[in-house]
């Protein structure tokens, strides 16, 4: 229904039947009926179908790596912007505009695989760093190496944009995040990464559910911690790395969509994960929406809808969690 919605909403409004009858046009050869106009069936194909199918799979990779990272590092406001993605991810992108580089044969393509690239390279550096102080990689020591780490790339972040000059409002565009200009090409690489991140996420599902108990318990169930911590924030840091190279930093999907779907289906992470993709995909093609109609014609970035809600959910949460400490 949500994407539905997010095909067939805009400056153009196109019904679910006009919508079926361009696909058909477009993948199997069939005619276009006369009521629908070409230049209607180049926006459905060519621009809202793209966009709001890049928006679920972004939304998705970002839900689920939220719900596993809360689970891993047993912190309810954890995810992988905590331990630098976002951060990294940023600083990378900045270079790439401010420095004007571009790849010899992937020039379309230049900022996100910076972006990506950054992302990752941020997250391994922090568990790289956690791992030289804590061979047990403890969940406070994984958190404050990735925080402190985030800190000082934001710094130098933070210096890159006060001298960007001209492009100041390209920087800040993409650090907000947009999916405008993104097509099925880049559709189909987000789509295989989400696909396969969230299975491989899933999979742990038995070792999250045990490790959300504490790791003494999930140590005498016999969970290899420290193979498991790993290889479940590398899925989640691939996962949030090719969301933000492609779309920018977009934040608080990772915090909400686990919340709620443990809210309404328990806390079995078998469930908890995939329904955390639908949940996270689905609210994400919505802001989305909200973000390209509610200024029309111009476009605010989706960073700034999903921070609108984003925020006060989070506030929410810790001051929930604090009360609930005082009063055990």
């Amino acid at each position: 229904m949500c994407l539905l919605l997010g095909m067939g909403v805009g400056s153009v409004s196109i019904s679910p039947g006009d919508m079926i009858a361009i696909v058909r046009s477009q993948l199997g050869g069939a005619a276009l009926p006369e009521r629908i106009p070409a230049i209607t069936a180049s926006i459905l194909w060519s621009l809202r179908m793209p966009r709001a199918i890049m928006a679920f799979l972004v939304g998705a990779s970002l839900a689920a790596s939220g719900a596993a990272m809360q689970s891993v590092l047993r912190n309810p406001l954890a995810s992988s912007y905590t331990l630098g993605v976002s951060s990294g991810a940023s600083l990378a992108a900045a270079a790439v505009i401010l420095s004007g580089f571009t790849l010899p044969f992937f020039q379309g393509y230049t900022l996100a695989l910076a972006g990506f690239a950054g992302g990752l390279a941020t997250v391994f550096l922090a568990m790289g760093l956690a791992g030289r102080f804590d061979r047990n990689l403890e969940n406070t020591t994984v958190i404050l190496i990735g925080m402190v780490l985030s800190l000082f790339v934001n710094a130098i972040l933070t210096l890159l944009t006060a001298f960007s000059g001209e492009h100041l409002q390209q920087l800040i565009f993409w650090q907000m995040g947009s999916f405008a200009g993104l097509g099925w090409t880049n559709c189909g690489l987000v789509a295989a990464i989400a696909l396969l991140g969230t299975l491989a996420l899933t999979r742990f599902g038995r070792e999250l559910d045990l490790m959300t108990f504490g790791e003494e318990q999930a140590l005498s169930a016999g969970v290899e911690l420290r193979r498991v911590k790993l290889a479940v924030i590398a899925l989640c840091a691939l996962l949030t790395g090719s969301a933000v190279a492609f779309a920018g930093v977009i934040g608080f999907i990772d915090l909400i969509a686990p919340h709620v779907v443990r809210r309404l289906f328990g806390s079995n992470h078998r469930l908890v994960i995939p329904m955390s993709a639908l949940f996270g995909g689905s609210f994400m093609v919505v802001a989305d929406l909200v973000s390209r109609t509610i200024v029309s014609p111009a476009e605010m970035p989706v960073g700034a809808v999903t921070a609108l809600v984003g925020a006060p959910f989070f506030a929410w949460v810790y001051f929930r969690r604090r009360r609930g400490e005082r009063r055990a």
